[in-house]
Formats: C-alpha cells, sequence, structure tokens
C-alpha cells in the first residue's frame, strides 16, 4: 500500500510538472497599415518576445505589402543575407523548428491573413529578419523550462497595439500639417514616399508613407519634373508599361540616361512612352567591417516634350495605392 502510495504521489507530480512546462504557441504579427494602405508599419510587432524552449510562435501577415519572417544562421560563419526572392535559400513549412542550425523562413508573403509558425526547441537568443525590408528586425530568447518568463500573452498583444499605434500616427519623417497629397508641388518636385526608423530593444522598426505627395502635377511642355525620395524603403517611378517580374536589381529601362549630379533622367514625348526609373533608395547604412556601399540614387527626373497626361505607378506599390500624374500643358 505504501509503495503504491508512493508511486501515486510521484505520478502527480510528473503530471503537475508536465503541464507547468507544456509547450505554449504564442502570437505576433508582421506589419501594420492605415486602412487606406499609404501608411506602413515596417515591423515585427512586438520585435522582442520571451518564450520557453519547446514554445513555438505563429506571426500573422495583416498586410498587402509583402514581408518575410525569416531566421538566418548565425554560425560561425554567419549566413549572408539573400534576397527575398532566394529566401535562405527557399521557403520552409510553417512550423518548421529553429535551433541556429539551419534557416528558416516563411517566403514573401502579401496575401493577408496568412500565418506562419516557427517551434523553438534550443534556448538561444535567435534575431528575426524580413528579407524584403532591412529595416525590419527583432528577437525572440528562448529560455529553459525551468526560468520563469517575465510576460505573458496579454502583455505582448498590448505592447504590439502600442508599438503598432505609434508607428502609423507618428507624422515626424511625413508631411506637415495643410501639406500632403492635396497640396502643390513647388519647383516641379513630387516627394517619393517618406519614413522613420525606430531603434528599439528588439531590433529595428521603421514606417513608410507610400504615396506620391503630389499625386498630380502641371507643368508645361518642355518642362522637367523631379522625383525626390526620402523614404527608408525605395519606390520606382513607371510609365506605361511595366517591366515583367520587377525586383530592386531590375534596372532601368533603356531611354534612362545619368545626368552629372547621378540622377537618372528620362525624356518623355508621348502619351504611349514607356519609363523606368529603376530602383530608387538611399545607399544601404554604413557599418565598420563591411564594403563602403555606393552612393544611392534618390532623384529621378522627367522631361515632356509634348501636352497631354501622363500617369504613373511605383512598380512595386502601386497595389497600395501609389499612383500618380503629370499634367503637361502647351
Amino acid at each position: 500500500m505504501r509503495r503504491q502510495l508512493m508511486w501515486l504521489v510521484l505520478l502527480c507530480s510528473a503530471a503537475v510538472f508536465s503541464q507547468a512546462v507544456q509547450a505554449q504557441s504564442w502570437q505576433a504579427t508582421a506589419g501594420a497599415q492605415t486602412p487606406d494602405n499609404a501608411v506602413q508599419a515596417l515591423a515585427f510587432l512586438p520585435n522582442e518576445i520571451w518564450i520557453h524552449a519547446g514554445d513555438s510562435i505563429t506571426w500573422t501577415f495583416p498586410v498587402l505589402e509583402p514581408h518575410t519572417a525569416t531566421f538566418l544562421t548565425p554560425g560561425p560563419p554567419a549566413q549572408v543575407r539573400p534576397s527575398a526572392a532566394v529566401g535562405c535559400p527557399g521557403t520552409t513549412a510553417s512550423g518548421s523548428a529553429f535551433d541556429g542550425s539551419t534557416c528558416v523562413n516563411s517566403g514573401r508573403t502579401n496575401a493577408v491573413g496568412t500565418t506562419y509558425t516557427v517551434a523553438f526547441p534550443t534556448p538561444g537568443n535567435y534575431r528575426l529578419v524580413c528579407l524584403v525590408h532591412v529595416n525590419m528586425t527583432g528577437i525572440v530568447h528562448v529560455l529553459s523550462p525551468e526560468v520563469p518568463l517575465p510576460h505573458d500573452q496579454d502583455f505582448y498583444n498590448s505592447q504590439a497595439a502600442s508599438q503598432q499605434h505609434a508607428l502609423l500616427h507618428d507624422r515626424d519623417g511625413g508631411p506637415s500639417e495643410g501639406e500632403g497629397e492635396d497640396s502643390p508641388a513647388h519647383d516641379h518636385s513630387v516627394i517619393t514616399g517618406t519614413g522613420e526608423l525606430v531603434s528599439t530593444t528588439g531590433g529595428i522598426q521603421s514606417v513608410s508613407v507610400m504615396r506620391f505627395m503630389q499625386p498630380s502635377i502641371t507643368i508645361h511642355a518642355g518642362e522637367t519634373v523631379e522625383w525626390d525620395s526620402s523614404d527608408v524603403t525605395g519606390h520606382t517611378i513607371t510609365f506605361g508599361l511595366e517591366p515583367p517580374n520587377v525586383t530592386p536589381a531590375t534596372p532601368p529601362s533603356a531611354n534612362v540616361f545619368v545626368d552629372p549630379d547621378g540622377a537618372r533622367h528620362a525624356i518623355i514625348s508621348s502619351t504611349s512612352d514607356s519609363v523606368h526609373s529603376g530602383y530608387i533608395a538611399q545607399a544601404g547604412h554604413e557599418r565598420t567591417g563591411v564594403p563602403q556601399a555606393p552612393a544611392g540614387v534618390t532623384q529621378f527626373r522627367v522631361t515632356f516634350t509634348n501636352p497631354g497626361t501622363y500617369p504613373y505607378i511605383c512598380a512595386f506599390h502601386d497595389q497600395l495605392g501609389m499612383k500618380g500624374e503629370v499634367i503637361v500643358l502647351p
């Protein structure tokens, strides 16, 4: 009887311990946007999470702007960051485990409501990146089961909501009061997106206003319009036919030349002309120990020789509403 009672106590203790360390599934999101899709939070929300070994995290993708949820191998040697098209390489199935030895990657997705789950079997600190946006990172702290966690899911939900609100409603880098889509352009220039970087203990978050700030501009034949980008992500100015499968590596169209100051330039004489600026973006951030980055291309000019209405888009973000027109008068 005493032996049976001892076994019963041991079984109950094991059941309680097993329940205490039962794997938990955590929830987070990748990206956020305003109702009109114009302002995009390029961020993992939240971008710092503490979990136990054996737990998993499911990221939901609620936006039209594409993202990935990717864990690259830290090495040594550390894995070289690939493009979103290549992956890590390729895409791994939802539910894949990451312990730092082999990369996992959701693949590039902009299907609203898509989810991607990663399991973490081994303690460690693992960096989360988006292969589409270099300024979108986070970290997952995986602790041993006996170590208490500092936060619960309700805390992360609240933190994610707070970070989302701060990013989507911060206008420091956007148009000033009274400016924006309805304001006239000055000096025949169009602001091409705008954005900001935000540093947190979990990594980098960014916000981008994916709009041509003067979507309709009127000039006279023979004049030139300049598009100036100050965004944290890249854009294009594309008239007419869009190049197939456009990527940041897609070159400008053959009718684009380079001005002495490094700006790209094209001449359009007909509303049926096609012109593609190529990727217009700031140079990559400087960092000790990596090669010097070449100067970025942040200006694109077009001279219009004949009257007409010339619609154009950003080939990356037209599905978000990033479109404009140039009205050329005689």
